[in-house]
C-alpha cells in the first residue's frame, strides 16, 4: 500500500498529537520528560491546524506520521523570514520510520512553498541530536544555515536548534 500525504482531519488530530508526543520522548528531546511543558503544543494539533497547515502520512485510513507546514509567517513561525515557508513539528511513529513517510511530508511541505508565489525558501529548526532527520534534511537538498541557529529557551544552555533552508529560487 502506498503512503498518501494529505491535510490531517480533525478527528485525526489526537493521533497526530499523541504521535508527536511519542516522537519527542521516545527521541530524548525534551529536556522534562513526561513533565515538559512544550508536550501541551505537541498534543495542540487543532491549535496549530488553526494557525497553519498541518499535513499526515497515511497508509491506508492508518496515520503514520505528521508535520505543521507553515506558508507565510503567523503565530505557527519560529524563524521564518519574509518570503520564507517553515516546517516543524514533523514526526514519524516508530513502527513505521524508514519507509518514506518523513520524506515525503517533508516532500509535500517544499511542493507547497514553490506553489506559494513568492516563497524563496523553507526553513526548518532541529535538535543537535536529531541526526537521522539531519541527513534526511540533508539528502532532499537542505543545508545548514549556522548563522540562524537559535536558543529558544535562553535560560536553558542545553536547549539549542540547528537551522536548516532550502533555497527554492534566486533571491537578490
Amino acid at each position: 500500500m502506498d503512503i498518501v500525504i494529505r491535510p490531517a482531519r480533525p478527528e485525526e488530530y489526537p493521533c497526530v498529537g499523541e504521535i508527536t508526543v511519542r516522537a519527542y520522548l521516545g527521541d530524548g528531546l525534551l529536556d522534562f520528560g513526561e513533565g515538559d511543558p512544550y508536550l501541551g503544543e505537541l498534543r495542540h494539533v487543532a491549535k496549530r491546524a488553526a494557525a497553519a497547515e498541518v499535513l499526515v502520512a497515511v497508509e491506508g485510513e492508518r496515520v503514520l506520521g505528521g508535520v505543521t507546514f507553515v506558508p507565510r509567517g503567523g503565530p505557527m513561525a519560529d524563524i521564518a523570514r519574509p518570503g520564507e515557508a517553515e516546517i516543524r513539528m514533523l514526526a514519524v511513529a516508530r513502527e513505521a520510520r524508514g519507509r518514506g513517510a518523513g520524506a515525503a511530508l517533508v516532500g509535500a511541505c517544499v511542493d507547497r512553498a514553490r506553489a506559494t508565489g513568492g516563497c524563496a525558501r523553507v526553513v526548518l529548526s532541529t535538535q543537535r541530536t536529531m541526526r537521522t532527520a539531519h541527513r534526511l534534511y540533508e539528502r532532499l537538498g537542505f543545508t545548514r544555515a549556522p548563522e540562524r541557529d537559535w536558543n529558544p529557551v535562553p535560560h536553558l544552555d542545553d536547549v539549542f536548534l540547528l537551522t536548516y533552508e532550502l533555497t527554492l529560487r534566486h533571491t537578490p
